[in-house]
């Protein structure tokens, strides 16, 4: 094909769009000198040293509006999450303040830690010396400093080898939540230092990056409950 092109009344009538289309392609200054021509046609005419990136830029904006419907998605869901966590807590203080003894508070948590969290079960643990009731964990003197510092509250991470707090279950155990109580029994003299213990089937059930607000929540209500009954082994 020649490099002009004759759009003429008479030539044009034996042109086809595909031989329009390849000389355009071929010589594309001619259009895009010609302004008057691409406003009539409703296109952009931009400077010769100005790249479009119209549909680039579009492309990007899609993609950061994806990626905040995702953060949103998942901040919606950890929302979800958290207030059923908050909800089951709740509902296991009140399952726990059913109790009528020592005995029946250390079921009631390993049954609200299975029923209502899905965990392998909890357990309450209390340093000897003095009576520990029934089925409740003993442990040697200086035990929760060793398992949580001298001045640890709690730890939440891989289950200890040897901790043997969860009975049958202990096996299953992955990883716990152990949390402080310093037990004022009645009759006692003074306090006494004890575990409130969640075990869980998952590796990561429990990680030092977790917050344990709920857990300690439910130590808290298990220590006051546990203060009302004087100690019977």
């Amino acid at each position: 094909m020649s490099t002009s092109l004759d759009l003429s009344s008479d030539a044009a009538e034996g042109l086809h769009w595909p031989e329009v289309r390849a000389w355009l392609n071929a010589h594309p200054d001619r259009l895009l000198d010609d302004r008057t021509l691409l406003e009539e046609l409703g296109l952009r005419a931009t400077g010769r040293n100005v790249v479009d990136f119209g549909r680039a830029a579009l492309t990007r904006l899609e993609a950061v509006v994806q990626r905040e419907a995702g953060a949103r998605k998942q901040i919606e869901e950890i929302a979800r999450a958290n207030f059923a966590a908050q909800t089951q807590t709740h509902v296991s203080a009140l399952d726990l303040m059913e109790a009528t003894s020592h005995a029946e508070l250390s079921r009631q948590l390993d049954a609200t830690s299975q029923a209502r969290f899905g965990l392998a079960g909890g357990a309450i643990a209390i340093e000897k010396p003095g009576l520990v009731p029934f089925g409740w964990k003993p442990l040697e003197p200086g035990r929760v400093d060793a398992l949580l510092g001298d001045d640890g509250l709690e730890w939440l991470g891989p289950n200890f080898t040897g901790l043997d707090l969860f009975g049958p279950a202990e096996g299953e155990v992955k990883s716990v939540a152990l949390v402080r109580m310093s037990l004022h029994l009645p009759g006692a003299d003074g306090a006494r230092p004890a575990l409130c213990a969640f075990g869980s089937h998952e590796d990561d059930g429990f990680t030092p990056a977790m917050g344990c607000e709920l857990v300690a929540f439910i130590t808290r209500v298990v220590e006051r409950m546990a203060e009302r009954w004087p100690t019977q082994a």
